[in-house]
């Protein structure tokens, strides 16, 4: 912990968690839509399927096609998303006070993300992050991405922060075994992109936060180390 009581360093999952990306996600997706003479798709119907990827994204917009056509639509859908990487997305609400409570309180914090790095690493100047950014981990930075504990583990090796005092936060139950798995604490992101039938609850984050702002406080953190591969 740092003098001021927030962990040494914060890694952060991306989509979801510290951007509302869902809009730039619903372009794409109209975008691929529109050229296939469907009709556009509401926010509300794709928001719940962002953090699982593009293939449930895709599989959300043509819920109709079979899984094979659908996989070979997952480069057209990656490159459109890149043209419209940023356009609509916008922090969620607390997100830039949070960052700076930690950085104020002597903290680094950096992002952890199944989204490939190109198109995590494009976003970071627009927000004014690519300095501020400590550390970044994309989908296919490594051999492994979340559930999986390497990416958090490399990610305190770049930083050079023992997990013990990292904490991980996230809005997908990925998130939390990967954090698990690791023996790194976590906190639930509860305001991110979740699916009816998900129940926070039974992820087993140290912590569950409603809002961005909550984090602010240092008292919002979780402080206790987990055993590495705990259930």
């Amino acid at each position: 912990m740092t003098a001021r009581g927030f962990p040494r360093a914060a890694l952060f999952d991306l989509d979801g968690t510290l951007l509302d990306s869902a809009p730039d996600m619903l372009a794409t997706a109209n975008r691929m839509r529109a050229s296939r003479g469907v009709d556009a798709m509401t926010l509300d119907t794709l928001r719940p399927h962002v953090s699982k990827g593009a293939r449930a994204m895709l599989a959300a917009a043509f819920p109709a096609m079979e899984q094979g056509p659908r996989e070979a639509l997952v480069p057209e859908f990656l490159a459109i998303y890149q043209e419209e990487l940023g356009r609509h997305s916008l922090l969620f609400d607390g997100v830039a006070d949070m960052l700076g409570a930690l950085e104020q309180a002597g903290s680094v914090w950096g992002i952890v993300t199944n989204k490939p790095e190109y198109l995590a690493r494009d976003i970071l100047p627009q927000l004014g992050w690519e300095t501020r950014c400590a550390v970044l981990i994309g989908g296919d930075t490594l051999a492994e991405k979340k559930p999986h504990p390497l990416p958090l583990q490399v990610a305190t090796e770049r930083i050079g922060i023992a997990i013990a005092d990292c904490v991980y936060v996230g809005d997908d139950e990925r998130d939390i075994q990967s954090a698990r798995a690791a023996g790194m604490p976590s906190i639930a992101a509860l305001w991110g992109y979740r699916q009816a039938h998900e129940e926070p609850a039974l992820w087993l984050a140290d912590v569950m936060v409603e809002w961005p702002v909550a984090l602010v406080e240092p008292s919002a953190w979780p402080t206790e180390r987990l055993v590495a591969g705990a259930t």
